[in-house]
């Protein structure tokens, strides 16, 4: 899409009586009215297209925005290091093309990473197949359950509130479509609390769930043994460098977000979903599948070897309508994995655990902090401020800092704070001076 597309009244009078709207203040109804801009912009009438752009500009650098800020905030998208090498690497251009990336006929180097991509991402897991990747962590989830769901025949899912909450709040849209029954289930302390008996299609929990808090995987399978359900779980990636794999629990499914790795904060996106599951399962993984295998003349080869989204199977035996997948991220992902390796990984992950323990003790240290759950935690914890969350990510703007996230009201007031291996310790005692100083 371009940078300007004009719309004619009749055009937008056309689009409103298409979508049964009667004007374009209901149709922006859903963005917050304080979001909303009312009437118009403060700007001198005439002015040329540079003058706009230059005065557009002077208003966006008000804001005060990472990397200007020393992040401490995570939630789903975290500041970890991408090496020049996996830069360089990603964007050569056999890998940067226009092409559809789903198409059988794809290069086979694009191929032999995908490959490469999905074989990493299966070890991370713990389980037998993984696909070639989707949208986001989000999108994962939702695929995951749909899995789980078909295979077990019930449609009832057992939702942990540990697993990120905007991650739910897309499952939710998706089950009015689809009449997944989501059942909400509390936790207690920081963990879920299952409920005692039931029955169930899906147990979905993230681990490290989203206050940072490591769950009991083993429960967690047990739970769904009793449920009569596939367990599926939201597993953070990088924690896989010093904890065993959901796959060793149990775990039927797992989902993530590969953002950690070889992807820089970028607003938000663009993301990786990871996606894993049992062999048993693969005929309803979503996406694409690439095998390797021998062509006519005995040379390795790697294939699309299987999609099982709508149009390419019988409509009624298809859990996934999934056309394509975050190609050029996977093959960033790719990359940044091999360039850690085995020993890299769990370097990483130590490098964060380490950061966040010193963090969270020099923060418990300041008066009135104290641990908003009290279940151990890996790379990211919540506290309990003096004052409210939103006040003080407020004032550590001024300071230098994205102090965290203030977590959702069901959780209780409380910020959410994320250390990687970016952190250094100097940084942390900064940042930790500076939050006792707006707190007083």
């Amino acid at each position: 899409m371009g940078h300007f597309v004009p719309h004619t009244d009749a055009e937008i009078a056309d689009m409103l009586a298409f979508l049964g709207l009667s004007s374009t203040e209901e149709l922006f109804a859903v963005v917050p009215a304080a979001l909303r801009l009312a009437g118009g912009l403060d700007m001198a009438p005439g002015l040329s297209e540079a003058d706009v752009a230059a005065e557009m500009g002077r208003l966006a650098a008000a804001n005060a925005v990472f990397p200007q800020l020393v992040c401490f905030a995570g939630g789903g998208v975290y500041d970890h290091d991408v090496p020049a090498a996996t830069r360089s690497l990603t964007f050569r251009s056999e890998f940067v093309t226009a092409y559809t990336p789903y198409q059988p006929e794809v290069a086979q180097g694009v191929l032999q990473v995908i490959f490469e991509y999905q074989t990493m991402i299966a070890r991370l897991a713990g389980l037998e197949v993984a696909n070639a990747s989707l949208y986001d962590g989000a999108s994962a989830l939702v695929e995951g359950v749909n899995l789980a769901v078909a295979a077990s025949g019930r449609p009832s899912v057992w939702l942990s509130r540990g697993v990120n909450p905007s991650w739910r709040a897309v499952l939710a849209t998706f089950a009015q479509g689809s009449g997944h029954q989501l059942v909400d289930v509390p936790l207690v302390d920081g963990c879920t609390a299952w409920p005692a008996d039931g029955q169930a299609g899906a147990v979905v929990v993230q681990h490290p769930n989203y206050l940072g808090c490591l769950e009991d995987l083993a429960e967690a399978r047990a739970v769904a043994d009793r449920a009569g359900a596939l367990l599926v779980v939201a597993s953070d990636p990088v924690s896989t460098g010093l904890l065993h794999s959901p796959g060793v629990f149990g775990a039927d499914v797992v989902v993530g977000e590969g953002q950690p790795f070889g992807t820089p904060m970028s607003f938000g996106g663009p993301l990786l979903g990871l996606f894993a599951c049992r062999l048993a399962h693969v005929r309803r993984l979503p996406g694409r599948l690439v095998g390797q295998t021998r062509d006519v003349e005995g040379r390795l080869a790697y294939v699309t070897t299987l999609r099982t989204r709508e149009q390419d199977i019988r409509r009624e035996k298809a859990s996934s309508n999934v056309c394509t997948n975050q190609t050029l991220i996977a093959v960033a992902c790719a990359i940044q994995l091999s360039w850690l390796g085995t020993g890299g990984l769990r370097e990483l992950a130590l490098r964060c655990a380490r950061g966040a323990r010193y963090a969270r003790e020099a923060l418990l240290a300041v008066d009135g902090v104290e641990p908003l759950v009290p279940a151990p935690v890996l790379r990211e914890f919540a506290v309990r401020t003096p004052l409210p969350a939103a006040t003080v990510v407020e004032r550590m703007a001024d300071e230098g800092f994205l102090a965290g996230i203030p977590v959702p009201a069901e959780y209780g007031d409380g910020l959410l704070v994320a250390v990687t291996e970016r952190r250094t310790r100097a940084e942390i005692d900064q940042f930790a001076a500076a939050f006792e100083k707006v707190v007083r």
